[in-house]
């Protein structure tokens, strides 16, 4: 590879992994995507949101053309204690000064209808839309190994609408 190439490739490279901002007061940190494996029809993309403003924001929706549907979810606990997957339409708030954590298990970013299979170590574009500082794009790397960091989830496999069975 040619000196410039190579410069070429290290810039790149360091953008990439540079935190991202909306406004100069919304901070996007260590982000990643994951589909549950090599044909799944669906992806999850989970990051920290830092809000450096003096006033709260909110995570209103993302928007993706690597699937159908893009929604903001969550994980909550079932009456029977079974782990549900479920949309959460008034958005995720971040108050000024604090941070939200997207992880698996809780809060996240959830791709329906994959138009192609998310492959380790590609990145996928999405655009996060906020109530007060707008809307940013970030590119995020696909990370199909990384350890799981919260709870409802079995090796990696999400657990969705499951049922007791009698």
């Amino acid at each position: 590879m040619s000196p410039m190439k190579t410069l070429l490739a290290a810039t790149a490279a360091t953008l990439l992994a540079l935190p991202a901002f909306a406004e100069g007061t919304i901070m996007i940190k260590d982000a990643y995507a994951r589909a549950s494996g090599p044909k799944a029809m669906a992806g999850a993309a989970f990051f920290q949101i830092m809000n450096q403003g003096e006033e709260d924001d909110r995570l209103i929706a993302a928007k993706s053309d690597v699937a159908k549907r893009v929604e903001l979810h969550t994980h909550k606990e079932s009456a029977e204690g079974v782990m549900q997957m479920m949309e959460v339409e008034e958005g995720f708030p971040i108050a000024a000064g604090g941070m939200h954590a997207l992880q698996r298990g809780g809060d996240h970013v959830m791709f329906m209808g994959l138009n192609q299979p998310f492959e380790d170590g590609s990145t996928i574009s999405v655009t996060l839309v906020f109530e007060k500082a707008g809307e940013m794009t970030v590119d995020i790397p696909v990370d199909l190994n990384r350890n799981p960091m919260g709870g409802g989830m079995d090796g990696g496999e999400m657990k969705q609408d499951a049922a007791p069975t009698n």
